[in-house]
């Protein structure tokens, strides 16, 4: 962009954040730069400015900006969830974009500042990862770069499994303080409080007793946070080891409640970034522009969901719905022109889970024309377009991110200290050529046989690594 072009830009950014005011908008302070398109998509493969370094991540680096080359896809902005928050705009963007860009970005600010899944987030992550990134260094430093590299790998390959529940847990009850009891002594009545004191004790005793000679099970009940659960209680992972698997876990939780709103997100982002613009005063060819582009950004995929328009045409039917609510509605105390409350309510409270199973009608399924699929031989068959099925078969899609639900069951499996996970099974088999891969990295990290059952094609079975060989059983 040449100056008269930043100089337009500048001048639009203080009025688009007033008229986002003016809809109600309350987004965090919002840093703006402009940035040359390999920056851009740096950004875009690391997730966050200053992050610790990984071929995976340069992998994803020159696959974007190829396809950006050739003009296949293209990365508009980049916002990042900080306080204050900081999006990136693309220099070769023309200034309408950019104007969409910073309006789409207002939305999204407001609704990192607001909803509830963002909450507990880390909003200094931009300087984490930064001091994350440093001690890496100094432990590649310290221990060979491909040393740390191989540990990266295994830690990054199951960076999904993770549980963020845990954040929202209550603390632990503190345990009970012992009976004031001295056994030994011959002044022991002295610290009693007769019989039933002494019974109690008696029944302590016997039931520690008990324990003691029972099988331990470890954990107590099973761990759906593998990372933390590995870098807690692996046995021989030094402490550098441990500080990567912690950085990989907390870098994870912060991107948690982006993967977990994405439609809601993304939907009110490009609601309010059309409103904002129509309110502008944009010459023709910028309304010509402006209407293209925001045809493309919210246009339905052929054989999957974009969030950005099953988000806008669910926001658009909450709020239509609330502002002339039927029969139903009214009897529950529902009045008319409620809509833009109900949408603030909204943007406060839900994930895309919630969403979908609390709005997702059958006139918008049916609107929409929403339906399930899946690859018979070498087509794609429509397989179910009942509209309840529809919103719970994209329910269950998006549950856990999509990813399996892998907990650790026994982490002494007969009694040597072998790891024994298990699948919760819900209807979808494991890739077991992906599952094999993973395994031995779980198997890297823990350093002893490790185990994990699941269901393939109905039938129980048993994937192990022992560090050598892989090896699958039938149960």
């Amino acid at each position: 962009m040449d100056d008269p072009d930043v100089a337009a830009l500048e001048a639009a950014l203080g009025e688009i954040w007033a008229i986002a005011r003016r809809f109600g908008l309350d987004p965090t302070p919002t840093q703006f730069e402009l940035v040359p398109a390999a920056i851009m998509y740096e950004f875009g493969a690391y997730g966050l400015p200053g992050r610790f370094a990984h071929w995976s991540f340069g992998k994803g680096y020159y696959r974007m900006k190829t396809q950006y080359d050739y003009g296949l896809s293209k990365i508009y902005e980049m916002v990042i969830n900080a306080n204050p928050a900081y999006a990136f705009l693309m220099d070769s963007n023309s200034v309408l974009q950019n104007k969409l860009v910073i309006a789409h970005v207002l939305g999204h600010t407001d609704f990192f500042k607001h909803n509830a899944y963002f909450a507990r987030t880390n909003r200094g992550m931009v300087e984490s990862v930064r001091l994350h990134a440093e001690r890496i260094r100094q432990y590649e430093f310290d221990h060979g770069t491909d040393t740390v590299e191989r540990f990266l790998d295994a830690a990054l390959a199951i960076q999904d499994h993770i549980d963020p529940h845990l954040r929202f847990a209550a603390a632990p009850p503190t345990p009970a303080a012992p009976p004031r009891t001295n056994p030994g002594s011959p002044y022991a009545d002295l610290w009693e409080l007769g019989d039933e004191a002494t019974a109690a004790r008696d029944q302590d005793a016997a039931t520690r007793q008990a324990q003691a000679l029972a099988p331990a099970r470890f954990p107590a009940a099973p761990e759906a946070d593998l990372l933390r659960f590995l870098a807690q209680h692996a046995p021989d992972l030094a402490l550098w080891q441990r500080d990567i698997l912690e950085i990989v876990r907390a870098e994870m939780l912060y991107f948690v409640p982006q993967m977990q709103t994405k439609i809601v997100n993304e939907g009110w982002a490009s609601f309010h970034h059309a409103r904002i613009l129509r309110e502008l005063d944009l010459t023709d060819a910028e309304t010509v522009e402006f209407a293209n582009l925001n045809a493309g950004v919210i246009a339905p995929h052929r054989r999957s969901i974009n969030p950005y328009h099953l988000g806008v045409k669910l926001l658009e039917d909450i709020e239509r719905r609330w502002d002339q609510p039927s029969p139903e509605l009214q009897a529950r105390g529902i009045q008319p022109g409620s809509g833009r409350a109900k949408l603030f309510e909204v943007r406060e409270l839900e994930n895309d889970l919630s969403l979908l199973r609390n709005y997702l009608t059958k006139a918008l399924v049916e609107e929409l024309d929403l339906y399930l699929y899946e690859r018979q031989g070498n087509e794609w068959i429509i397989v179910e377009k009942n509209w309840e099925k529809v919103r719970d078969g994209l329910v269950d899609e998006m549950t856990n991110f999509g990813n399996p639900l892998i907990v650790v069951d026994n982490a002494d499996h007969r009694r040597s200290r072998e790891l024994y996970l298990v699948h919760r099974h819900e209807g979808r088999d494991l890739d077991p050529p992906y599952a094999e891969k993973t395994l031995a990295y779980v198997q890297q990290i823990w350093g002893r046989p490790v185990h994990l059952e699941t269901v393939l094609n109905s039938d129980r079975v048993l994937f192990s690594h022992d560090g050598t060989k892989a090896a699958r059983t039938e149960l």
